[in-house]
């Protein structure tokens, strides 16, 4: 049995699915759910990953195959699409500000920006107490798209999302 639901409603549907390394956003939000596409009674949804080999993109396939099947939705296809690349510009700014308040300091500009350089030293703010005074403890986080740094004012450690 196939459900009615067209591409906004399924694109709502799965806005209820989180990344599963940060929690507190969904793929949407992050930008990785391109496309959802209908041909007869296959439904393929379009995602790219953050990273080629992206150890989270398996977990994130079969929540979409499993979230979709409790609608009735039975033949479905995940597509994973590389290019575009996907880039931190593509993060919303709701999802941002979640991401400050859980403790991960999102993205600082955008990766068109051509006033930054790559390697340039940032000046962060620290998602926990504000301060500028902020240095960079390990060019990797938690994740590979998170480099590790800490506050020198608090002196809480905390991710901040790279810009790609």
């Amino acid at each position: 049995m196939q459900t009615a639901l067209n591409k906004d409603q399924i694109f709502e549907l799965l806005s209820q699915i989180p990344d599963p390394e940060i929690p507190v956003i969904n793929i949407i939000e992050l930008g990785i759910l391109r496309d959802v596409k209908w041909d007869n009674e296959l439904c393929t949804v379009v995602i790219t990953p953050t990273y080629s080999g992206c150890p989270a993109m398996k977990v994130i396939e079969d929540d979409i195959k499993i979230k979709l099947k409790e609608v009735g939705i039975d033949t479905i296809k995940v597509e994973l699409v590389y290019s575009p690349a996907w880039t931190t510009d593509w993060i919303s700014d709701t999802a941002k500000e979640k991401l400050r308040a859980y403790g991960i300091a999102p993205p600082d500009h955008s990766t068109i920006d051509k006033g930054v350089l790559m390697g340039k030293a940032r000046e962060l703010k620290c998602p926990l107490c504000g301060s500028k005074n902020t240095v960079m403890i390990s060019q990797f986080g938690s994740t590979a798209c998170k480099a590790l740094y800490r506050c020198n004012d608090c002196k809480e450690p905390f991710d901040y999302f790279k810009c790609i």
